[in-house]
């Protein structure tokens, strides 16, 4: 057994990859990682950028939609579904073998659309319907915006992988959004035992920022403090899922098939040296979660890591760590609007990036 396969069978989390590529779909290198215990695969706009600037995998396919009066924009969707599509169909045995409780692949909307939620919705209802497989997640940008597109897409009985959660309130939010949907699903008679989504909430991003704050303020109390506020922050988003979904308004759809919401713990690589490798993983084991991880992050976890439920472990002590950083001066509510506007900003910058290198790839075939 890997370590990642006993996530699963030990503590009910799922481990997913949080990369695709090409390459690894031809060679055999997803299904190899799908062997060693993992259970899911996300992708986003920097993701398919590297996929598709690095290496020669897509130039045919790009030179054939070119020459067949394609745009670069629609090229670039058109190649990315492919791909989406052979990983949902490695996925697929997964999905099949946990009553589609995994084997999800997420392909995200344009992040240009984050705070248009009419065009959201449709695009997200497109590419379920264009896609047409069941293990398929479009993911929809934690956006004041974006949690009524999240609503109206499950309403329709469609996955949703919620992207870039970096505040509490946030996820009550989307955690809402969710419940509300499917209710709005289940007054029109439909089966609502279908629907699957996730909640990401973006990890090591909140330490970064909040890091950066704690050594400007610099007094000894807020040097202290750097390091912790992203697994506490994680843990008190574990405790608000665990009392979500539980109580009344919860179980009348429960009785109706509903499966939970989960929590996707995002961005689990560590960006300070000096945190260790899996900070982000051995911190976060619980029931009911996914953990969407780095090639790398996989092999430390392997190598280093420790299989135990910790997610609800010590949340007395996060409920401490979040009030003393405001007690410092960390405001959390402007580390929150800061990281979401940098994670919107982010996605849009690298698939424009792309874009423009597909787009001078396709002038010489034109």
């Amino acid at each position: 057994m890997t370590k990642l396969q006993d996530l699963y069978t030990q503590c009910g989390q799922s481990p997913w990859l949080d990369n695709l590529r090409r390459d690894w779909l031809r060679d055999g290198t997803l299904q190899r990682y799908v062997d060693r215990g993992i259970r899911g695969v996300t992708s986003n706009p920097s993701i398919f950028q590297k996929a598709m600037t690095a290496g020669n995998a897509y130039d045919e396919q790009l030179r054939s939609l070119v020459e067949g009066g394609s745009s670069t924009e629609d090229a670039y969707w058109t190649m990315a579904m492919d791909d989406i599509r052979t990983a949902l169909g490695i996925l697929r045995p997964v999905f099949d073998g946990c009553n589609g409780n995994d084997g999800f692949v997420s392909l995200e909307v344009a992040a240009a659309l984050a705070h248009d939620p009419v065009t959201t919705t449709a695009d997200a209802i497109r590419f379920h319907d264009t896609i047409a497989e069941p293990n398929l997640m479009v993911k929809i940008p934690a956006t004041a915006e974006g949690v009524r597109s999240i609503r109206e897409v499950i309403a329709t009985g469609r996955n949703i992988n919620v992207t870039l959660i970096f505040s509490l309130e946030r996820y009550a939010e989307v955690m809402d959004a969710y419940i509300t949907g499917l209710e709005q699903l289940a007054a029109t008679g439909a089966d609502i035992s279908k629907v699957r989504s996730v909640g990401s909430f973006f990890i090591s991003r909140v330490d970064t920022e909040v890091d950066r704050r704690l050594e400007q303020l610099g007094t000894p109390e807020a040097l202290a403090l750097r390091g912790k506020a992203a697994v506490a922050q994680g843990k008190l988003a574990y405790r608000d899922f665990q009392r979500t979904f539980s109580g009344a308004r919860w179980e009348a759809l429960a009785a109706k098939g509903a499966a939970v919401q989960r929590p996707l713990w995002a961005s689990t690589s560590t960006k300070n040296p000096a945190y260790p490798k899996t900070l982000y993983v051995d911190t976060l084991i619980g029931p009911d979660t996914v953990n969407t991880l780095p090639d790398a992050t996989i092999e430390a976890f392997e190598e280093v890591g420790t299989v135990a439920r910790t997610a609800d472990e010590g949340v007395a002590d996060a409920e401490r760590t979040w009030d003393q950083l405001t007690a410092v001066g960390v405001d959390l509510d402007d580390v929150a609007r800061v990281l979401e506007d940098e994670g919107v900003t982010a996605f849009v910058k690298a698939f424009d990036e792309l874009l423009s290198s597909l787009d001078a790839k396709a002038q010489t075939y034109r």
